[in-house]
């Protein structure tokens, strides 16, 4: 916590502290003093007259004494009574000490199991958040400025598309790394960025451009650790968890020692293992490649972020899709696999049917339900699966 927090807290204690002090430090007394003086005056005058009846015989001597007694007896409860209040604001003083310690030591207890310890803290990093978001913004303007007279500089595309990314503008980076991608196509860091970005623009997937754009890296560059990342990334989104596990395997092993992503790979590649022997316990799976494309005359008026489902769907039977990929129509033409790994129904396997209907229909409004002006395309096949490549045209529209 900060200087400042303790300093604030130290007022607030000395502020009640000295609020409480008057009241203890109170030296005025509670006895009505003028109260008591008059009831010693009368004493004296009531002794008097006593003295005077004895002296005239009004009172015997021990009528005298009794009544003597009596009248000591009063005065000494009021002198008594005054002793004790005098005491009592004496004694008292003691809290003081005591509340100097225990206040702020009571206040520190319960804010610590009740209070926000870290408060401050976060408050201070949303701040310098907020400001570094703000910095970065109108440096966007800047260089966007800069760029439009000068388009070709590749340094301040590289800063923009970085700036995009830490703002999570993911297809706007994606789109200035696409001009880079044209000016220096054989930087692999430029067209990892891309991939990158264009996937984070996609909800993470990897699968389609992505993918391909990583394959050119690997291809140059086997042993790229970023490349085997993301590869590995795509083929478990593919459902193809061996060569996943192939990827990052070889990134394991080329990674340091006191790598921080070192736990992270090994922690991927158990979750691997995990989900390649229940694949095993459920028996061998059936993998169809298929192919996708559409009829260009479809695609030219077609968005390119349309939603594009790929599925197969038993020929006799339910008509459930049994596994579904998604694409965007971006990525058309598209290569891809159906198999268990991508299943709808956990109990129903693709190679339990013996004719299967492979079906590729654009949604553009991304409904899961085919609706009138969706596109589609599809192809019946029949066991075995495995061999096959299949080939779909999307080349008709639901009326």
């Amino acid at each position: 916590m900060s200087t400042l927090f303790w300093i604030i807290v130290l007022g607030l204690v000395l502020l009640a502290l000295v609020m409480l002090m008057p009241a203890l430090l109170n030296k005025q007394p509670i006895v009505d003093d003028a109260h008591q003086q008059r009831n010693i005056k009368i004493a004296r005058q009531r002794l008097a007259e006593l003295k005077q009846q004895l002296q005239e015989s009004v009172l015997t001597q021990q009528q005298f004494d009794e009544q003597y007694t009596e009248l000591q007896l009063m005065l000494d409860d009021d002198l008594q009574a005054a002793v004790e209040v005098q005491a009592t604001m004496k004694q008292g003083r003691w809290v003081i000490p005591m509340l100097a310690i225990l206040l702020p030591t009571a206040s520190l207890l319960l804010y610590g199991m009740l209070g926000e310890t870290h408060a401050l803290q976060k408050a201070e990093l949303q701040t310098n958040e907020v400001k570094a978001a703000e910095n970065v913004s109108q440096m966007i303007s800047k260089l966007e400025q800069r760029l439009a007279e000068n388009p070709g500089d590749a340094d301040g595309l590289k800063m923009l598309g970085r700036s995009y990314s830490f703002l999570q503008q993911f297809q706007k980076a994606a789109d200035v790394y696409a001009q880079l991608y044209k000016l220096q196509p054989e930087d692999t860091e430029i067209i990892l960025q891309y991939a990158n970005n264009l996937a984070m623009a996609r909800n993470g997937r990897m699968v389609g451009e992505p993918a391909t754009l990583i394959t050119k890296v690997l291809q140059r560059q086997p042993e790229n650790p970023n490349a085997l990342w993301l590869m590995g990334m795509a083929k478990v989104e593919e459902g193809n968890y061996g060569e996943a596990k192939q990827n990052w395997q070889k990134l394991l092993s080329i990674l340091p020692d006191d790598s921080e992503s070192l736990l992270q790979v090994q922690q991927m590649l158990a979750a691997l293992d995990v989900e390649q022997a229940k694949q095993q316990s459920a028996g061998p799976s059936v993998e169809i490649n298929v192919q996708v494309d559409i009829d260009p005359v479809l695609k030219a008026n077609l968005s390119p972020t349309s939603t594009v489902f790929i599925y197969a769907q038993a020929v006799n039977g339910p008509k459930m899709p049994l596994a579904i990929v998604r694409k965007q129509a971006a990525d058309l033409p598209v290569k891809t696999v159906l198999n268990d790994g991508v299943a709808m129904q956990g109990s129903s396997k693709l190679g339990e049917h013996q004719q299967l209907r492979i079906v590729a229909r654009v949604s553009p409004s991304g409904q899961a339900m085919s609706q009138p002006g969706d596109l589609i395309g599809s192809v019946e096949i029949m066991q075995p699966f495995a061999d096959q490549l299949v080939t779909v045209l999307i080349n008709q529209e639901i009326k």
